[in-house]
């Protein structure tokens, strides 16, 4: 039977943090399935195909020397629900500190209700990703900051372009 985990959010832009949950999560399943939530309310600096690429690109290769197959959907609805739909029974999230313990246990035992055949598995971020989130990747990078600490290479260029574009 091939084991099949779910990471969801809105990887704007996928960050070292995220390739570090990815990592260590395509160590532990057959099939990985990142999957991007698209909110209408939100207006995101990436589009979610930008998204999609920027991660397949980032993480595909080292998830298949995992022995891991990694795919990206979007979903815009419950995780649980696309969790189902992926096939998953276990949704797989980071944890930076525990400000992220404490709300990731509240959506747990939420969706542990919703969908109790599905598991939730919480990854500790390493120290040297632990303090990085993309809110403050996009706005050092739209202030002309220097992200390459945080971000992979490819991300990397991908803000400078959307800087520049903008200025």
């Amino acid at each position: 039977m091939q084991r099949v985990a779910l990471y969801t959010g809105s990887f704007d832009p996928v960050t070292n943090g995220h390739v570090d949950v990815i990592r260590a999560a395509s160590g532990l399943c057959d099939r990985l399935v990142v999957a991007i939530g698209v909110h209408p309310g939100k207006a995101p600096l990436f589009s979610v195909q930008e998204r999609a690429e920027m991660i397949e690109q980032v993480c595909k290769a080292d998830a298949a020397a995992r022995n891991c197959e990694l795919s990206v959907v979007t979903f815009s609805g419950l995780a649980v629900e696309a969790a189902r739909e992926a096939g998953a029974g276990v949704i797989v999230r980071g944890l930076r500190d525990g400000s992220d313990l404490d709300y990731e246990m509240s959506m747990a035992g939420m969706n542990g209700v919703m969908a109790p055949e599905v598991q939730t598995v919480f990854l500790p971020a390493g120290l040297n990703v632990r303090h990085i989130t993309a809110t403050l990747v996009r706005q050092i990078a739209q202030m002309g900051g220097d992200v390459s600490a945080f971000a992979p290479p490819l991300v990397v260029e991908a803000l400078r372009l959307k800087a520049a574009a903008k200025n």
